[in-house]
């Protein structure tokens, strides 16, 4: 499997987040609302929202990848609009910018049409072991 194909995710599977779309700088997953995702307020918990954007970031960034190098989350600044009870949360990714090791991404996170949440990330690009120095 090359690289930039798509790989295991255990704990996507573990939340039901599918990645529905994905291509060189955009991607977009999706997950239903299910009563163990959500917080003892009965809504949907912050952490299922931040994965979905952490996955789609990870979904855009991946084809623009080189063989061999892989993306890690250096950090991602998180803005929470409304709360979400029930229906599918969609998240739509773009990669904003590019660079040869450090990339910056946008994701923004709908219940129905009303936009919920949205993040900005930045990602570090590697080749694992590629020549550091000691």
């Amino acid at each position: 499997m090359a690289d930039n194909e798509i790989h295991a995710h255990p704990f996507a599977d573990l939340i039901g987040l599918s990645v529905d779309t994905r291509s060189a700088g955009s991607s977009q997953c999706s997950l239903e609302v299910a009563p163990q995702l959500l917080n003892p307020h009965g809504v949907l918990h912050g952490a299922v929202l931040y994965a979905l954007a952490d996955t789609g970031m990870g979904g855009a960034l991946v084809p623009t990848l080189d063989e061999g190098q892989i993306c890690a989350t250096i950090e991602i600044k998180f803005n929470y609009y409304k709360a979400v009870r029930e229906g599918r949360v969609r998240c739509d990714t773009t990669v904003l910018n590019r660079g040869k090791s450090v990339a910056n991404l946008e994701s923004r996170l709908y219940a129905g049409d009303a936009l919920v949440a949205s993040a900005n990330g930045t990602y570090a690009i590697f080749t694992p072991g590629g020549g550091k120095p000691k």
